[in-house]
């Protein structure tokens, strides 16, 4: 865990027979063998995966191309005419040249390309949760007049079709369609493509007109206090109770020591008391805010907890950039497929910017290889100096005993709160053993429950 802006390796931890609860496939396959053995069969299962991938996508693409028609048709020519001239059959030498000549004119269909210029557009690249969005497919025809024909555009997993009606020649077209935003993440949209194909269907080509764009769906976030959001409230810097020799809040005076600074002699308590007395200030810092969001599913019980989470996690660091606020984001860090032991670290999310944040939150995920909460916490609270105040994210599955270990983690000074997402839960604050716990079960009950905390303090 780092400062924002600076780059840096994962901590990994330096126990090497941690792998107990470590779901990975390699753990799956040789469980804790690191011998010879063990690597052989991990890249064994390796190389077949790549090999049975390669040849998946040689079928995709001549599955785009051949339609199960085409494919029934190509099978023919062979059989029929290997038969028919092997057994002297007609018959069978008909239908196979018949076949040939199906699949020449067939392929007659898919050669030149339709003089149209197409373009992809998206009004705007990022979107929220349940927010309207939309795209709009322009065609331009240079050429002669075009028949109609049915443009199709990828929008994620699914297929949007829209009816191109017959262009003029020099004549452009505009027609717009809605993307879905139900769920965050980034949807793929386009490229626009048009369909080719002879009239039997043995032969079906698609044609990619535009490039493909991406749409960044934000997690829904909500305003919190701004003078909550740190809880240490502050103009230049808040003393604390350390003591300095140099800063702007003073504490009191003492007599010179061998060392200190003449410049913060007090020179009329010197000449009162007959002795060098010097000013002593309290240490003064910014409030240094740590958002950490655990992706591990042992924290939570069901899909809704952590999208409720991840939504918690975005209002309360896009609250604290925008005050301007030093302020850190980090998530678990998961754990790789064939990874030999589990992975300690966090991952930092980038808090130059509101945006920049939120699309990194977008396309985090849960998973049963990412680091709960309270070890998450002790790496935040050995890596990360200064903090002032930690915000922890988890679900209801995390116990209360948990978040005492993890708020033990940090030092005395810090102000630790565990955000529950619990949607069944009664909402509401409470205190335990060094860790304030605020229960939520929709987002607006975060705004509430801060502004309550602020009111009270």
């Amino acid at each position: 865990m780092t400062h924002p802006g600076r780059s840096t390796r994962p901590r990994e931890s330096t126990t090497t027979s941690d792998t107990a609860g470590l779901g990975t496939t390699r753990a799956r396959i040789v469980g804790a063998r690191t011998g010879v053995l063990a690597d052989a069969v991990v890249a064994v299962v390796r190389g077949t995966r790549a090999i049975g991938r390669a040849l998946a996508t040689v079928g995709r693409r001549l599955s785009a191309v051949i339609t199960p028609l085409g494919w029934v048709v190509l099978a023919v020519i062979p059989l029929a005419l290997g038969a028919g001239y092997t057994l002297g059959w007609l018959e069978l030498v008909a239908a196979g040249w018949t076949a040939v000549l199906l699949a020449l004119a067939a392929a007659a269909f898919l050669v030149g390309r339709a003089p149209y210029r197409m373009t992809l557009t998206l009004p705007h690249r990022r979107a929220v949760v349940g927010e309207d969005a939309r795209g709009a497919v322009t065609v331009d025809n240079a050429g002669g007049r075009r028949l109609g024909t049915v443009m199709e555009v990828p929008v994620g997993s699914a297929v949007v079709e829209l009816a191109l009606p017959g262009l003029r020649r020099a004549t452009a077209h505009t027609q717009d369609f809605a993307i879905p935003t139900e769920r965050r993440g980034v949807i793929a949209v386009g490229p626009v493509r048009t369909v080719r194909g002879d009239p039997l269907g043995l032969i079906r080509r698609e044609l990619s007109w535009t490039e493909r764009l991406e749409l960044v769906v934000h997690p829904r976030t909500v305003s919190v206090p701004s003078t909550s959001t740190g809880l240490i409230r502050d103009l230049e810097g808040s003393p604390t109770r350390d003591l300095t020799a140099s800063d702007v809040a003073f504490h009191a005076l003492r007599e010179y020591q061998t060392g200190d600074d003449r410049r913060y002699i007090h020179w009329k308590s010197t000449a009162k008391t007959g002795t060098y007395m010097v000013r002593q200030f309290e240490q003064t810092r910014r409030s240094h805010l740590v958002v950490a969001l655990s992706l591990s599913t042992h924290d939570f019980a069901s899909e809704d907890e952590f999208e409720l989470a991840v939504s918690a996690a975005g209002s309360l660091g896009v609250r604290a950039i925008r005050d301007g606020r030093t302020v850190s984001v980090v998530v678990s860090a998961i754990t790789p497929e064939f990874a030999k032991r589990r992975l300690y670290a966090v991952h930092p999310l980038a808090t130059h910017q509101p945006d920049r944040l939120l699309d990194e939150l977008a396309v985090v995920n849960a998973s049963v290889d990412a680091l709960p909460v309270r070890d998450m916490a002790r790496i935040v609270a050995d890596g990360t100096p200064g903090i002032s105040v930690a915000f922890l994210v988890c679900g209801s599955r995390t116990a209360a005993a948990e978040l005492r270990i993890a708020a033990a983690a940090f030092p005395q000074d810090v102000e630790v709160v565990a955000v529950v997402c619990d949607p069944d839960a009664v909402p509401g604050m409470r205190r335990l053993a060094g860790v304030n716990v605020i229960t939520i079960g929709y987002l607006d009950e975060l705004r509430l429950a801060l502004a309550r905390s602020a009111a009270v303090a």
